[in-house]
């Protein structure tokens, strides 16, 4: 890399969204799946029980601030002004912001670490109250929390990584960097278990493990770039004073959906023993498609509309969103129908093993259907609010996070307590007022980039919805005839399990790809949209 590069702009727009985005969700579904294999071993091995749901809370903490951090409100704060930097011309000038920013990043969240490690019986108190009157549960939930906590450190430096390496077209690697994650967990369930007293203490270690792999892993990369940062703590600097300015409000409009995550898994602590673990087993389930194709196209189309916006391109800006809405809802929605068919056989082929007892299933079932309502709602989501971040627009997403927050928390009382009283099911009020309040959300920021002007329905949404729609209904029909009864599922082997699951998720995605052919939806249909002509 060198100043005399091709212009950002061109470089950020120059490979095809769509092969940018299949190489992307290639990457994060080789990683999904050893996601899922990560969950099926954790699963066998301490189940739902009591420590399972300490695990899960020392572990969603760190998880949800490096969301922040790493994947949300930062990201959607960085690239755009990168993309400025970058439109100079100028390397070193990147390269400096690059270092000022790392030493700033670094530096708070090397403070927020060692405040967390040395106060984690408060932190868990704060996260989990409801674990305050069980003392064992919450010591060990005290003493996991100091040992995966500094993972939070390395995986935001590991995702700040990754923005640079995103900006300059690099997407396979970080897309690539979460396997390791996966690996670290499921070699400690494996190996590492056996040799702890309480074995999972050896998936908290595992975690920090994976944040320093992680990490080294993306070094190599950026060196290539000449962009390995050199951390120098300058707030003054005004890139710095830029991002700053445009994270504070960031880090709570762009992240809702995961602060509603965590309140639940606040309000999961006072529910019965195993409420963590369903929810947690449930969502991530529903990651799948989420992580594979929502947070995909995300990525890939952030610097491209930062990019757009540099240029004034906002023809351009509009034609991106609005090939984006389209692909995620092409996935979204039959990915929904599948859940809401298939929880109860995927849960079971895939977790109802060892310490992970039939009525786990039951229960996980019930929650993973009230998330999969919202599963298109979260993926818009993810979508739609770089339309606002990348033109450095803050306050309108801040406005519709409170007000999705607000509704999630009124939800939470009307949900969870007659769920709770009739059907002992608190937690799937939880997930549904998680689903619900995201529909609400992703309505507000597509009505906000609507106002504004900067997305506009391109021709052909009548006969795009119904190809979807008649699509989504042949693959639901193929699905409810090779699938039998839950029952059936429980007394087959894990052969015949996976087999049978195999073969309706097979049959169900060509149904559904035979229709979309059958009715006109062609490849190049969902290729990037041809530039605007300029006036």
């Amino acid at each position: 890399m060198s100043e005399t590069d091709p212009p950002p702009a061109a470089a950020a727009t120059t490979p095809g969204l769509l092969r940018s985005s299949l190489l992307v969700s290639s990457m994060t579904m080789l990683s999904r799946v050893l996601g899922l294999l990560r969950d099926v071993v954790i699963a066998a091995v301490v189940g739902a029980s009591a420590n399972a749901d300490a695990f899960f809370v020392a572990f969603k903490i760190p998880n949800f601030l490096r969301r922040l951090f790493a994947e949300g409100a930062f990201a959607q704060a960085f690239v755009p002004v990168l993309a400025d930097y970058k439109a100079q011309g100028s390397l070193a000038a990147v390269k400096a912001l690059v270092d000022r920013v790392a030493g700033v990043l670094a530096g708070t969240l090397l403070l927020v670490t060692s405040v967390a490690i040395l106060a984690a019986p408060l932190v868990t108190a704060v996260f989990a109250p409801g674990f305050v009157g069980d003392p064992v549960k919450f010591a060990l939930t005290a003493e996991m929390i100091r040992i995966t906590f500094p993972y939070l450190l390395l995986i935001s430096m590991t995702g700040f990584c990754g923005a640079i390496l995103n900006s300059y077209g690099r997407f396979a690697v970080p897309a690539l960097t979460p396997i390791f994650l996966n690996l670290s967990l499921i070699t400690a369930a494996t190996v590492a278990a056996p040799w702890f007293e309480e074995p999972v203490f050896a998936l908290a270690w595992g975690v920090l493990l994976a944040g320093v792999v992680q990490l080294l892993f993306q070094l190599p990369f950026l060196y290539r770039l000449e962009l390995v940062p050199r951390p120098l703590w300058d707030t003054r600097d005004p890139g710095v004073r830029r991002i700053l300015t445009l994270m504070v409000p960031a880090l709570f409009g762009v992240s809702v959906s995961q602060i509603n995550l965590l309140l639940d898994t606040v309000l999961a602590s006072f529910l019965p023993t195993g409420s963590v673990s369903w929810l947690y087993y449930s969502d991530r389930l529903m990651e799948l498609p989420l992580g594979v194709f929502g947070v995909a196209i995300a990525t890939v189309i952030l610097p491209s509309l930062a990019a757009h916006r540099a240029g004034a391109r906002m023809q351009d800006f509009s034609l991106t969103l609005d090939w984006a809405v389209r692909s995620v809802l092409l996935i979204a929605v039959p990915a929904a129908v599948a859940l809401l068919l298939l929880a109860e056989p995927i849960l079971v082929t895939l977790f109802q093993y060892g310490e992970f007892r039939p009525d786990d299933v039951a229960m996980a079932a019930m929650s993973l259907r009230a998330y999969s309502l919202g599963l298109a709602a979260f993926m818009l989501i993810k979508v739609l609010a770089p339309g606002f971040y990348a033109r450095q627009d803050t306050l309108t997403p801040v406005k519709i996070g409170i007000t999705a927050m607000v509704a999630n928390m009124v939800l939470n009382v009307a949900f969870v307590l007659p769920l709770m009283h009739y059907f002992n099911a608190g937690h799937v009020g939880l997930a549904l007022a998680t689903s619900v309040a995201a529909c609400l959300n992703a309505g507000l920021l597509w009505r906000g980039l609507r106002r504004d002007q900067v997305y506009r329905f391109q021709p052909g949404w009548g006969r795009y919805s119904g190809r979807l729609l008649a699509a989504t209904g042949g693959m639901a029909a193929a699905v409810l005839w090779l699938a039998p009864a839950t029952e059936v599922w429980l007394g087959w082997s894990v052969q015949q399990r996976a087999g049978r699951i195999a073969l309706v998720c097979a049959a169900g995605a060509l149904a559904y790809l035979l229709l979309h052919a059958l009715l006109g939806t062609r490849l190049r249909d969902l290729r990037t949209p041809p530039r605007a002509p300029i006036a």
